[in-house]
């Protein structure tokens, strides 16, 4: 099985979704025209870009996503290098040997895999408290600045099911909104300083497969 380490990708929390949790406001007292004003945010790039996401991201990076990959990547080589041994030795090593060797990338295989996967539900669990406490507190940020410019309503681009295939770049409000968050939430005078752009880490390898059983050694 080919899994990944994605901190980014596929894990923001809709503002949609956000929006119907927030406590609906009261309606305007005066009367008026609707707004008419559509806008969209990037909303995964827009908590990634403010100060403390990217903090945020860079602390998750350190502390989990590259020593599992150091792990996964240590425990990789073992498998390859055992299967290299166990290809080039096929005819020369006993058949107790081989079948030992192949029980060890066996094992290896399966261990590899199911770490994969655990590594991979932790850093997906991290990431998803890191979006919904930091989407949480850009939406009132997002709500404030679309009711004060008359915005009618704005469209998370970032999210899949949102179906804008073009938009006129006047419309994005994502560094507006990225700088208002920062603004409002700035880091301490004490923290470290924040990377300047997190990037998804490197995709660990593939999970191995073991390779076929050789055919036993010749008797002499």
């Amino acid at each position: 099985m080919n899994k990944k380490f994605a901190v980014l990708p596929a894990l923001v929390l809709s503002f949609a979704v956000l929006a119907n949790s927030q406590t609906p406001a009261p309606a305007a007292a005066a009367a008026g025209p609707p707004p008419t004003k559509i806008g969209i945010i990037n909303a995964e790039g827009a908590i990634v870009a403010t100060k403390e996401g990217a903090k945020a991201i860079d602390e998750l990076q350190k502390t989990v996503v590259t020593p599992k990959k150091d792990a996964l990547d240590k425990l990789q080589a073992t498998i390859t290098a055992d299967t290299d041994r166990l290809r080039k030795g096929s005819a020369t090593m006993s058949l107790d040997a081989q079948k030992k060797l192949q029980a060890d990338i066996d094992a290896n295989t399966k261990t590899f895999n199911r770490s994969t996967e655990d590594a991979q539900a932790e850093v997906s669990e991290q990431q998803g408290k890191i979006f919904q406490e930091l989407g949480t507190k850009m939406m009132t940020i997002l709500a404030k600045y679309g009711t004060d410019n008359g915005f009618a309503v704005v469209l998370d681009v970032s999210n899949q099911q949102t179906s804008v295939l073009w938009a006129a770049s006047g419309i994005d409000v994502t560094s507006d909104i990225v700088k208002l968050y920062d603004e409002k939430y700035p880091l301490s005078a004490v923290a470290a300083p924040a990377a300047p752009a997190a990037k998804p880490p490197a995709t660990p390898p593939a999970a191995a497969k073991p390779p076929a059983t050789p055919p036993a050694a010749k008797k002499q």
